[in-house]
């Protein structure tokens, strides 16, 4: 045991009552293991029964959509209704067997959907992704109804995931994906109910945080991962995302999870997408000095995610009350039991490193690939290999998509699933 350990290991109780074993928490990354039928797999179970022994007093999966014609990437899970409860309720049984909380996060990615995905996604409004290289289409502006509907529709996936055993819900607003779309002036240039200001830009977060709400209860904890900034010009600052924070606190949710970035930055690809402060730099986490800003402002639990590599560094920020959970990802990634080594003292820093090809404009995606496919080795019942050339497990995923991708062809490009909605096939990425 070192001296860091107490900080690490103390409890926190969340303004609902519920509580976490301690202050490390496993952050989401997409694992990319849903069906055809964007179904839960075995994979979820043996994955999250490996997460289950870390040592995380918390776990919070990877996008779980809710509209089964819009996935962000192949592999995810949607969950639209009960047709998946067996599957759900043994995936949050193997990630709570130890204690830990599994919360289930719910996501729409609006526009950032691949091509090969959905040829016409849905968006605030018609802007399309920049700098992709054609990777995603101009995207339709939902009508007012559509919108009221996607509110809708996240609270019904929350309810069915709370009924499976999930113990809390995560909503996704960050990273670019639609909720985030609706944040950002860049991106958002409606002038109905939905946007025009900044009032009406986070109308729809604050709404399905309120359906959501009434549809879990008080006593399902209730968090929001939310962006810093978008590090995109004109578009998502960190000046109206502390006004969010401020709404949301007025709202009543559990814990704000702090991230940054889009599709069209490197922060959320575990990059930083602008010069980080010296400061930050040296005590490791992405978006520290942000959350330095908002502990002014709110009592909100924080969580924050990115960069945090060691105890001293994750026992500096919660000693100092500046945040109060420390999300871990890649790390998790390729050392699951590393919370636990850091508790008992056995371990003071991951020996995770951004693993790159030198190759600037594929290093972020290959760092990406490298270690969704170490989830794929524990989903598999192995454990990771870091010692793989990133080379070789790029190989190693796209010759995984390559039976589904044969599927799309055969199938005519387009899979249909069982309720007749037009579906893709399967794939990964981290969030």
């Amino acid at each position: 045991m070192t001296g860091t350990t107490p900080l690490l290991a103390r409890t926190l109780t969340l303004p609902n009552g519920a509580r976490l074993g301690n202050r490390l928490a496993k952050a989401a990354m997409s694992e990319c293991l849903g069906d055809l039928e964007l179904a839960p797999t075995e994979g979820h179970v043996r994955l999250y029964r490996r997460w289950a022994r870390s040592g995380a007093g918390l776990l919070i999966t990877g996008n779980i959509m809710v509209e089964r014609t819009a996935i962000g990437e192949v592999g995810n899970v949607v969950v639209d209704d009960e047709r998946d409860m067996g599957l759900l309720r043994r995936w949050a049984s193997a990630g709570k067997e130890h204690g830990a909380h599994v919360w289930a996060q719910l996501n729409h990615p609006g526009r950032q959907i691949p091509v090969t995905l959905n040829a016409r996604p849905v968006a605030p409004s018609e802007v399309p992704v920049a700098n992709t290289a054609g990777l995603f289409r101009s995207p339709r502006e939902l009508t007012h109804g559509e919108v009221e509907t996607l509110v809708t529709k996240f609270a019904t996936t929350a309810g069915i995931l709370v009924r499976a055993g999930f113990t809390g819900i995560e909503i996704h607003a960050a990273h670019g994906y639609l909720i985030s779309q609706f944040l950002s002036p860049a991106t958002n240039r409606r002038t109905d109910a939905w946007g025009g200001d900044r009032d009406r830009r986070r109308r729809f977060l604050i709404e399905i945080v309120r359906a959501v709400r009434a549809e879990i209860g008080e006593v399902v904890p209730l968090a929001v991962k939310l962006n810093s900034a978008d590090f995109q010009r004109g578009g998502f600052d960190q000046f109206e995302s502390a006004a969010v924070v401020s709404a949301l606190a007025d709202e009543g949710i559990d814990l704000l999870e702090i991230s940054g970035g889009t599709y069209e930055s490197t922060a959320f690809m575990g990059l930083p997408a602008e010069p980080v402060k010296a400061s930050s730099e040296e005590r490791e986490a992405y978006f520290l000095d942000f959350a330095q800003r908002i502990r002014q402002q709110v009592s909100l639990p924080l969580l924050l995610t990115g960069g945090f590599r060691t105890t001293t560094g994750i026992a500096d920020a919660i000693g100092s009350d500046e945040i109060d959970v420390a999300g871990l990802a890649r790390p998790l990634a390729l050392e699951p039991d590393l919370p636990a080594r850091m508790l008992d003292g056995t371990s003071t820093a991951s020996t995770v490193r951004h693993r790159t090809l030198g190759i600037r404009r594929l290093d972020g995606a290959s760092d990406l690939l490298w270690h969704t496919t170490q989830l794929w080795r524990m989903a598999d019942g192995k454990d990771p290999a870091p010692g793989r050339h990133p080379l070789i497990t790029m190989a190693h995923y796209f010759s995984r998509l390559a039976p589904y991708t044969l599927h799309r062809i055969v199938r005519g490009t387009r899979s249909t699933s069982r309720d007749g909605y037009v579906v893709r096939t399967r794939g990964p990425a981290e969030h």
